[in-house]
């Protein structure tokens, strides 16, 4: 069967020869002299996260699974009033109550480019705290499925939790 592999490690057998030339001898368990059979073996970590970047993408961007997103949530701040700044301070903090890892965006930079960001960071679940919140509302994204709403300020963290 053929079939499409991503290789994040290796193992080489270099056997005896090198051993043989550095006098690389042990004690066997009998106590005899008896030259090492070598090998090396590695896990490549940049490996490993280019595996999961391939398996893990939409036309956006990366999508990082759950079991080794950076963040559980990823909030936007795209508003600029001060009430946009406190509800996305208290839902970080709620967040984190409720045992979520948060990454936190209020920086002041344009709503395109945070959003960008966003969607390249690949943190599967996103909360825009943005023109909803004069209706009460939060934009709730979920990358992985593909799926925007709506969802009262209030109820937020518990949709998260439960996703």
């Amino acid at each position: 069967e053929l079939a499409r592999g991503i290789e994040i490690g290796h193992i080489f057998q270099l056997g005896r020869t090198y051993a043989h030339a550095l006098g690389l001898d042990v004690l066997d368990a009998d106590g005899r002299h008896v030259t090492v059979t070598m090998g090396s073996y590695g896990i490549g970590v940049s490996r490993a996260v280019a595996a999961i970047a391939e398996a893990n993408h939409d036309d956006l961007g990366f999508v990082w699974p759950d079991e080794v997103a950076p963040a559980d949530v990823h909030i936007v701040v795209v508003g600029r009033s001060a009430d946009h700044g406190r509800t996305a301070d208290a839902l970080a903090r709620e967040a984190e109550a409720a045992g979520l890892r948060v990454l936190l965006d209020d920086r002041s930079l344009s709503p395109g480019v945070k959003l960008t960001d966003a969607e390249l960071i690949g943190v599967p679940r996103v909360v825009v705290v943005g023109r909803g919140l004069g209706d009460g509302v939060l934009e709730c994204i979920d990358r992985r499925r593909n799926d925007r709403r709506d969802v009262p300020v209030g109820e937020v963290v518990a949709s998260l939790a439960a996703s």
